[in-house]
């Protein structure tokens, strides 16, 4: 369980209790000093920038008027806000002294920085009584807090930010009942009726907008600017409709409902044929939702009409490609027309064309990988790209463990950069396949099992950390199903049928959930031949 600052709504009894003297704290230049290392330098600057921005309900901001305005105060960061002085130590003490709260970012790095212990300790005997707030934002909590917090036995008050903690919301709400001195609850209501109201607004503001912009392009255009404030309203509610809600709908399996928003979106661009006229930002936002379009299509088996989209996208991230060939941005769009003209390649049987735009797409993430500065994205690309020609190979029956290798050293680089995204496990999880796969087939049953139970290992913790995500519950699907096939190989037949009778629910529940989904079906089809097959062993 993570440390937390007590919930109760009693803040007299189980808050911060602040100087007994609200006015002069209310006098200090600081409402608080942050404290941190810096490899946190980043989450102090978002927590700074929260803390000093925050608007306190009125009906629980102080009752002597000292916040007129609703805010906390100024919030001091010393690596951004120290001015020039003759000594450091000085300015720091300074700054210490006319704080009235220390807020110490807990981390491993923190526990490392003699400066953090120094400045915890330099508050405490600057401001005895005054509040010390632990903040725990890496690492676990007993590992995470600098030696100076709990020296005499202390038992800092935290706040945990991590997201298997508290999470960034909650956990700023706490820091931010102890330095106010208010009851959390009240801070928890009030901020859930703000996100209430604003949900509502941006819903019904969307509603409007979409209403809007449908009325808007039936008319002939009378004058340029108000085209482009036409065009960039109506593009931004369709990006909006093709890309967030589309993802939140395909991640509860239910693409079937955006068929009819894809045929409006496509009406509107089919009326821009040149190109040429059209600004930079338009025609790569042009591109993202024929490339989200066709990708909708094809979950449907339908490639024809997948293929026609991703033809005009290429069209469209070409000509930005020749407008600023050494943009990443532009490198990274046209990359992804060469792979989506080459997945629906594939899928029409038509391997040699899909090798040719595979190996471009390759080309076009080496390069991304040279230039890029977010590193992340580039050797992420290059992951996909050597798993595409990995995938194709396999297919083939062609030498594929090398690229298949490729792909999967790519993303385990891309996973050590951003160990917390899902999509990226997901990405990596499908590499261990390949490369299992490959091992497989050259008769090293044992070396792929390691990959097989690896691919199985991330997919579950996927699904155990978002049960309702229907793109993980099918990659766990296709871990038993890899693992089931490596067992057979190694004529484990008992154990083999063991784990695709685990995985018999999970089926049922993605077929239940979208009877029409092609992938689906064919994963179902998968499973009972296997266990036929299985059967006669």
């Amino acid at each position: 369980m993570s440390a937390g600052i007590d919930q109760s709504s009693n803040a007299a009894e189980t808050g911060i209790a602040r100087s007994a003297d609200n006015r002069a704290l209310a006098a200090r230049r600081f409402a608080a000093f942050i404290s941190y290392a810096h490899a946190d330098e980043g989450v102090a600057a978002r927590l700074q920038k929260q803390i000093e921005t925050y608007r306190l309900p009125t009906q629980l901001r102080d009752l002597d008027g000292s916040a007129a305005d609703n805010k906390l105060g100024a919030i001091f960061r010393d690596r951004a806000d120290l001015a020039a002085a003759d000594s450091l130590s000085a300015a720091i003490r300074t700054a210490l002294a006319d704080s009235g709260a220390l807020i110490v970012l807990c981390s491993p790095a923190a526990v490392q920085s003699r400066w953090v212990n120094e400045e915890i300790r330099l508050f405490r005997d600057l401001n005895a009584g005054a509040p010390v707030l632990a903040a725990v934002v890496h690492g676990e909590p007993a590992l995470a807090m600098p030696a100076a917090l709990t020296e005499g036995g202390r038992e800092p008050l935290a706040a945990d930010l991590r997201q298997e903690g508290d999470g960034r919301k909650l956990g700023f709400l706490k820091i931010v009942a102890a330095l106010a001195d208010v009851p959390l609850d009240a801070l928890i209501q009030r901020d859930a009726q703000r996100k209430l109201r604003r949900v509502m607004a941006v819903t019904v503001g969307a509603l409007l907008a979409l209403i809007a912009a449908v009325a808007m392009m039936t008319y002939a255009i009378q004058q340029r600017n108000e085209a482009n404030r036409q065009r960039a309203q109506a593009e931004g509610l369709v990006e909006f409709m093709l890309t967030d809600l589309r993802e939140r709908l395909r991640g509860v399996g239910r693409l079937d409902i955006m068929t009819a928003v894809n045929a409006r979106a496509q009406r509107v661009y089919a009326q821009d044929t040149d190109l040429s006229v059209l600004p930079p930002a338009s025609l790569a936002r042009r591109a993202r939702l024929l490339h989200a379009m066709g990708e909708d299509d094809g979950s449907l088996g339908q490639w024809d009409a997948a293929q026609t989209k991703f033809r005009e996208a290429h069209r469209a991230t070409a000509a930005l490609l020749r407008r600023d060939p050494a943009m990443p941005d532009r490198i990274f769009d046209h990359a992804q027309s060469e792979y989506y003209l080459g997945r629906a390649a594939m899928a029409q049987g038509r391997l040699p064309i899909a090798r040719e735009h595979w190996e471009r797409y390759r080309d076009h993430a080496l390069h991304l990988q040279r230039v890029d500065t977010d590193r992340v994205r580039a050797f992420r690309e290059v992951g996909f790209a050597f798993g595409n020609i990995c995938t194709l190979l396999i297919q083939q029956n062609g030498d594929a463990l090398e690229p298949c290798r490729a792909a999967l050293s790519a993303m385990e680089q891309a996973s050590r950069l951003a160990p917390d995204d899902p999509d990226i496990q997901q990405d990596l999880s499908n590499r261990h396949a390949w490369v299992g796969e490959i091992l497989e087939r050259r008769r090293a049953p044992r070396e792929a099992l390691v990959h097989r139970e690896r691919q199985m290992a991330i997919a579950r913790q996927l699904v155990s950390a978002d049960p309702q995500n229907f793109r993980f519950a099918d990659a766990l699907v296709v871990a038993h199903l890899s693992l089931a096939q490596t067992l057979f190989s190694m004529r484990n037949v008992v154990e083999a049928q063991a784990v695709l009778a685990r995985i018999q629910p999970e089926l049922r529940r993605l077929r239940e959930r979208d009877p029409e989904n092609e992938r689906w079906a064919m994963l179902e089809a998968r499973a009972a031949a296997m266990a036929t097959a299985g059967q006669r062993m």
